[in-house]
């Protein structure tokens, strides 16, 4: 049962990492790319919808990390765990919003290195 607790965990991270672009866009009143714009992850959504969206990955971050298992900051496996999907989402999200972000393209990147 402990593995598939280090598994909330590293989602509750991922699900932690996604929020806060949205939630932050949304309440800086800029629109973003969610889920919900057309094309979906590309479009523009609504600053409203970003903050919906962002308030609802952090919700389920908490329920991921605070209510499955018995989550301990202190513990260097379930903190890296969190960490690990916190990371990985991060980078997965600079990635791809980068793309519309004047973010660094993987275009670029495999140019500057010929």
């Amino acid at each position: 049962m402990e593995g598939l607790h280090y598994i909330s965990y590293f989602f509750g991270g991922a699900f932690l990492s996604n929020a806060l672009p949205h939630f932050v866009s949304g309440s800086l009143g800029q629109p973003f790319q969610s889920p919900f714009a057309k094309p979906p992850g590309q479009g523009l959504s609504s600053s409203t919808v970003n903050v919906m969206w962002g308030f609802f990955n952090l919700a389920l971050a908490y329920v991921l990390i605070c209510h499955v298992g018995d989550f301990n900051l202190r513990s260097i496996a379930h903190a890296a765990t969190l960490g690990l999907g916190f990371l990985l989402m991060g980078l997965m999200s600079a990635r791809h919003f980068g793309r519309f972000h004047g973010g660094h393209s993987p275009e670029a990147s495999s140019d500057s290195s010929r």
